[in-house]
């Protein structure tokens, strides 16, 4: 796994060998980021990472210059893992708090301009996160959230959806 591009890009990450999540791919990150970079200055934004694993999108932000990231993990392995990354990274702008991603949303209290959610594919109510982030309202007005999922899920119905994005086994649904 590798920061793509920024201020760290080619910047390699080891999380453990027992680790348990499955970090975005880096196909998959470089295209998304791409997307993301015509339609965001990163230096402006603030940006939410639900189900961080490794953390993985969030270094990708702050190597980009974001001006605030949160990242949300239930694992404690995971939830250290990052922060010791943080640390190592210097990334100042990065909070990582671990609490669970649907708690989280439902007690947040802010918006942001971008928010990604990363759950495990099998997660039980995975299809419920779009509509609880817009029913709490925690998405600016132009802001995009974006949930990669697998193939097995369709989003095209949701009112807020705008566009599905394949890169092999990974789908991406943005909402805005």
């Amino acid at each position: 796994m590798r920061i793509i591009s920024g201020k760290y890009r080619g910047k390699k990450i080891f999380p453990e060998k027992n680790f348990r999540a499955r970090p975005t791919t880096d196909l998959a990150k470089e295209s998304l980021f791409n997307i993301l970079t015509n339609h965001f200055m990163f230096e402006k934004i603030s940006a939410l990472d639900l189900f961080s694993g490794t953390g993985s999108i969030s270094y990708e932000f702050a190597s980009r210059g974001c001006n605030e990231i949160i990242a949300i993990e239930s694992d404690y392995k995971h939830y250290r893992f990052i922060r010791k990354m943080i640390e190592e990274l210097k990334f100042e702008q990065l909070k990582v708090i671990k609490t669970d991603a649907f708690r989280y949303i439902i007690a947040c209290n802010r918006k942001f301009d971008i928010i990604f959610a990363d759950p495990p594919y099998d997660l039980k109510g995975i299809e419920k996160i779009s509509s609880l982030i817009f029913e709490n309202n925690i998405l600016h007005e132009k802001g995009w959230l974006i949930i990669e999922h697998s193939k097995m899920l369709d989003f095209s119905c949701h009112n807020h959806f705008i566009l599905k994005k394949i890169y092999s086994r990974v789908n991406f649904s943005i909402f805005s």
